[in-house]
């Protein structure tokens, strides 16, 4: 980054999150305390009104703000696209909210630069592997994201998938929500379960009700939902041989949980790694006959118990 684009940088890290130290700026912007220490006083003599705190920071005077800034046609698409998966995976709220983004943003551009964006959007798709929130799931969303605002705990019915078990085992919990991540082509929760005493994960589509209530609660100072690993620390090896006629399409595929492809002799080896080799067996079902599992034992078990299912319902 030159200084010219770190200068502007640095202005709009004042204005967006207020107070920032130098180190901070320093560690943001990739250079040294010193360079950020020449650089705020270039601002400075420039007649941008920033401010030094002792021990504090640097901050802008209230009220002060920048003209509004122009864009490529490449970043209005950027900014667009982002609007379409809001659009398809968030609930009436946000969905309405994307909408009227996308207006202001048309808005604003040049006219050049509008058409050029047309264009550029007219050769692209956003398709997600996942249809749209359905009403109740976006009503649950909605409300989850308010709770997770005023920091409130809320009680909720939930269909928990056992193995071996067919019918849904419901239980009624209080939690305390700490954040929303869509990951493997869906939502869930993250929060704290009062039943289990420790933090959980929650699928949105298995939330049977939901109810906010009086107690406040208070997100702990060491959790971080932007550094918060367990959806990614993946432990279990599962193996899976994909038959010959099956290769191309797997290869296809990229499921989430794919660590490595292996074409051998007699198929394609698909190494996996996940938190419970439950998570898989629905993609390994897929296959039909066309898939193998070689390990776990637990997962090669409940393959033939399903399979085992499905001989005896036809």
């Amino acid at each position: 980054m030159n200084k010219t684009d770190r200068l502007l940088a640095i202005i709009l890290e004042l204005e967006r999150n207020g107070m920032q130290r130098a180190e901070d700026l320093a560690a943001t912007f990739e250079t040294s305390v010193r360079t950020i220490y020449r650089d705020v006083q270039a601002l400075s003599e420039a007649g941008v009104p920033i401010v030094g705190a002792p021990g504090q920071g640097y901050s802008l005077i209230e009220g002060y703000f920048l003209p509004p800034v122009s864009f490529t046609a490449e970043e209005a698409v950027t900014l667009l696209i982002g609007i379409n998966f809001v659009e398809q995976q968030f609930d009436a709220e946000y969905r309405n909210n994307a909408g009227e983004s996308r207006r202001k943003i048309e808005a604003v551009l040049p006219e050049g630069v509008r058409l050029a964006s047309k264009s550029i959007r007219d050769g692209m798709k956003l398709i997600t592997n996942t249809r749209r929130l359905d009403d109740s799931h976006a009503e649950t969303f909605g409300i989850l994201r308010e709770a997770i605002h005023s920091r409130h705990t809320v009680s909720m019915e939930y269909a928990a998938v056992t193995p071996g078990n067919p019918a849904d085992a419901r239980t009624t919990r209080e939690i305390d929500p700490y954040g929303l991540v869509f990951v493997n082509g869906g939502w869930s929760l993250v929060a704290w379960c009062h039943l289990r005493q420790a933090i959980r994960h929650f699928r949105i589509n298995r939330i049977q009700s939901l109810k906010i209530l009086n107690e406040a609660f208070k997100i702990p100072e060491d959790f971080n939902l932007s550094t918060y690993k367990p959806f990614y620390d993946r432990n279990i090896r599962v193996r899976v041989l994909i038959s010959p006629s099956h290769i191309a399409k797997a290869k296809d595929s990229h499921y989430f949980y794919t660590e490595s492809m292996e074409e051998q002799e007699d198929g394609l080896l698909i190494t996996l790694k996940v938190r419970e080799p439950e998570e898989v067996l629905d993609w390994v079902l897929g296959w039909g006959s066309g898939a193998l599992v070689l390990e776990p034992d637990i997962l090669r078990n409940r393959v033939k118990e399903e399979v085992k299912k499905m001989i005896e319902r036809y």
